[in-house]
């Protein structure tokens, strides 16, 4: 699922761990809110879209697609999208969105996945890895569900980033969590996030059966230069999200779907 990261420092606190990522909460001002932002309209998503290419007649799963909106601009390239969610608000909102046809699923992505073997070409991942501790279990089903050839586009926070965000700094080797609070029209909720060290990314990716194809740090849409004039420069000179594209080898066994 996308989500905000132009959060105050000085907001960052312990949060609540009953009640940590409760999309349902905050859905609608969430999506409001992304809508057509900087950070996810006009660097994230486009980005995305950049890596995924030409996705004309494509199966994709968009695993955590939130309220929809990369799932609707890959729909209208010509993909046939399936989107999933751990959360009902948010997947209430894609469809309204998609559509009451829509294939859109509740799915929680430390679970298993309800799809065969092979059922997709692609997968896009935008900014939800970094919410899970282990990606071992979620890139195992992920590759399961991908043809032999298939890609999935990850997006995470940039661990360098991820790594700034505690005071002292955390040991960077280590897998730990960081929690802060968003807040969306005067409502605050409390966040967690799971950092890891590059290297850990890349070497999660390959155990689960991936080949690492391209690691890319865009720069944001560059017509966001006029609609956002004090941060863009910002966000064009300073890490924020890294982008995986990793593929299932051709030759591998299994059905092609």
């Amino acid at each position: 699922m996308e989500r905000v990261t132009d959060v105050p420092e000085s907001s960052a606190r312990s949060a609540d761990r009953d009640q940590v990522n409760d999309y349902d909460r905050f859905a609608e001002a969430y999506s409001a809110e992304t809508e057509n932002n900087l950070v996810n309209a006009y660097y994230a998503r486009p980005a995305m879209l950049a890596l995924a290419g030409d996705v004309a007649g494509r199966r994709v799963l968009d695993a955590g697609c939130g309220s929809g909106p990369l799932s609707a601009a890959l729909r209208e390239r010509g993909a046939v999208v399936t989107g999933i969610d751990a959360s009902a608000g948010m997947l209430a909102l894609a469809r309204r969105r998609l559509g009451a046809d829509a294939a859109l699923h509740m799915v929680d992505l430390s679970d298993p996945l309800p799809f065969d073997d092979g059922a997709f070409d692609d997968v896009v991942a935008s900014l939800v890895l970094h919410y899970l501790e282990d990606w071992g279990p979620t890139l195992a089903e992920l590759r399961r569900v991908l043809k032999p050839g298939g890609r999935l586009i990850a997006s995470v926070d940039h661990p360098f980033v991820a790594y700034t965000i505690q005071d002292p700094r955390p040991d960077y080797f280590a897998t730990t969590s960081y929690s802060f609070d968003w807040t969306f029209g005067g409502q605050s909720v409390p966040m967690r996030f799971w950092r890891k060290p590059l290297h850990a990314m890349t070497d999660a990716f390959t155990t689960a059966g991936f080949r690492l194809t391209t690691i890319s740090e865009p720069q944001p849409d560059p017509a966001a230069r006029e609609l956002f004039p004090d941060d863009f420069r910002s966000l064009s000179t300073k890490t924020c999200f890294l982008f995986f594209v990793v593929e299932v080898p051709p030759a591998a066994a299994g059905s092609d779907g």
